[in-house]
């Protein structure tokens, strides 16, 4: 797991080549604001070997956050982060390693009957009930432990620093909104008990439609209940009332604002409260934000795909490090991430990290 000395140890080592905010709070210490995805990529023994240099290039380079989940490239993304880890010239505990569980994950290659094969790995031998599933995605606790379990020998790092509970929205397709907050605070109290074991150091959920749409949408769900069944769960378990709830992960960049501009969310300590946008929320209930899609999955990266009136006022070389410091200059941010298996494209994305992105008022002003 990472510590809060080795933590700032990677922050003293790199720090003086990049921006004043670059390092910014997680857990125990300070860590990169870009961080490194492993979502893209065809499950494939070359795409395996380039993300196993770029993910050791990066760690080596100066940023010290990976992004991974049980389900990514049927699987070898976690076992690629743990390989890069092992390889890297960096401490374990000086990197933050965060994934995720929630979807039924294939194992190394996309099988030719995906639902007979979810159906004899998973149903046929109990570890889930057919009434759990809503498509391949499962949040039963039995699952997630399981779920945890494999990415915990997959990663082989000995502790996952964030776990988080992937796309829980994709629930509400067949149930309640109340039922997926009940299931989420099932699986918080799973998540609690490991982390009083030490499997993990904290938790949140990874979401996509989530906490961007309104309030009124089928997809949307309340950050305020979701944190409010965290803390249920926290003071369940024990020993004291705190508990492990500490960050949440959504798509943000500059054509994906919706984070930031539409007002969705009941404050955290006003339930009757206007409401806010999510980051506002973030921000005030001391949660981490990690945006993913922080360049548009590349799109972001060509030539006048930002808007120029916005593009002017971003710092970077190329597009895709002003796109990348759009997004670190959100509030509550602390960290954007990207995902590449080419070395040159990782050099440039970390390199976003030496421009310093925009203050709380210039940032404000983009969308005036």
């Amino acid at each position: 797991m990472a510590t809060r000395d080795a933590l700032w140890g990677y922050r003293d080592a790199f720090g003086d080549a990049f921006g004043r905010t670059y390092f910014r709070r997680f857990g125990p210490g300070v860590a990169s604001s870009v961080g490194l995805g492993t979502y893209l990529g065809e499950p494939t023994d070359a795409v395996d070997d380039a993300l196993r240099r770029a993910v050791r290039l990066g760690i080596e380079s100066g940023t010290n956050q990976i992004d991974t989940a049980a389900n990514y490239r049927c699987g070898r993304s976690e076992r690629v982060v743990g390989e890069a880890i092992r390889d890297a010239s960096v401490d374990r505990e000086a990197v933050v390693v965060s994934t995720k569980g929630g979807f039924l994950p294939f194992d190394g290659e996309r099988p030719d009957d995906p639902a007979a094969y979810l159906r004899e790995r998973f149903v046929e031998p109990g570890i889930v009930d057919p009434a759990d599933l809503v498509g391949a995605h499962c949040l039963a606790p039995a699952f997630l432990e399981w779920s945890l379990d494999r990415s915990l020998d997959r990663l082989d790092v000995g502790s996952i620093d964030c776990y988080h509970v992937h796309n829980p929205e994709t629930q509400l397709m067949e149930r309640s909104h109340g039922a997926v907050y009940d299931a989420l605070e099932a699986a918080f109290e799973t998540l609690e008990r490991r982390r009083a074991a030490g499997d993990l150091g904290a938790y949140g959920v990874a979401t996509w439609d989530a906490f961007r749409v309104a309030e009124d949408a089928d997809a949307f769900l309340s950050l305020r209940e979701v944190l409010s069944r965290a803390e249920a769960a926290g003071e369940a378990v024990g020993p004291d009332d705190d508990h492990g709830f500490a960050a949440i992960q959504l798509p943000f960049n500059v054509h994906m604002a919706d984070a930031f501009t539409r007002a969705n969310q009941r404050p955290p300590d006003d339930p009757d409260g206007e409401p806010v946008s999510t980051l506002a929320f973030a921000h005030e209930a001391g949660l981490s934000v990690v945006t993913s899609a922080s360049i548009g999955q590349g799109e972001l990266a060509a030539a006048g795909s930002i808007p120029a009136g916005i593009d002017a006022k971003l710092s970077g070389d190329t597009p895709a490090q002003r796109a990348l410091n759009f997004a670190r200059s959100a509030p509550a941010v602390t960290c954007s991430l990207v995902g590449t298996t080419d070395p040159d494209h990782l050099r440039e994305n970390v390199a976003a990290g030496t421009f310093d992105p925009l203050g709380a008022s210039a940032f404000d002003a983009v969308f005036e």
